[in-house]
């Protein structure tokens, strides 16, 4: 089985939100769901697992330590990249296959209850052409357009 960054993203936040909340969740189950490529896997319930107290390390094992009582930042919750490569296809999808996978992403009922999305300004990697929304050396911004994105990102954004 083939396990692709979103499921390790997903799983590493369930371990560091898991080792915060170990005190007061001791005894208490979490389930974990799987979604893998060539598989069946689609938010899957694969493991239900019990919260207790962390076991001594070992270098034969990897672990990720949380002290609750030091932050740094809130955590305002989990989310996608909305690309070019993205927004492109997705609006080559039927619509129907197109709220099939805004559900997938964003519901809490029938998805993984994202709450956030990113994109790039200009281009990036996965964009299918070069481009900016700024002449170069246009410092009044005379020039400034996301017209680009009004055909495949924003719609998808929106």
């Amino acid at each position: 089985m083939r396990i692709d960054m979103r499921t390790i993203s997903v799983l590493f936040t369930l371990v560091l939100l898991a080792r915060h909340a170990a005190g007061q969740m001791n005894g208490k189950r979490a389930i974990v769901y799987t979604t893998a490529d060539s598989t069946s896997f689609r938010l899957t319930p694969t493991d239900t697992l019990v919260f207790k107290p962390s076991e001594p390390t070992s270098e034969g094992k990897v672990y990720v330590f949380v002290d609750p009582r030091k932050t740094f930042q809130p955590f305002l919750g989990i989310g996608g990249a909305l690309t070019d490569a993205a927004a492109e296809t997705f609006a080559k999808l039927p619509a129907a296959r197109q709220e099939e996978v805004l559900a997938a992403y964003y519901s809490t009922d029938r998805g993984i209850g994202y709450t956030l999305g990113r994109t790039n300004i200009n281009s990036c990697d996965f964009s299918s052409e070069s481009y900016t929304y700024v002449t170069e050396g246009d410092k009044d911004l005379g020039s400034f357009s996301v017209a680009h994105d009004l055909r495949f990102k924003i719609p998808l954004i929106k």
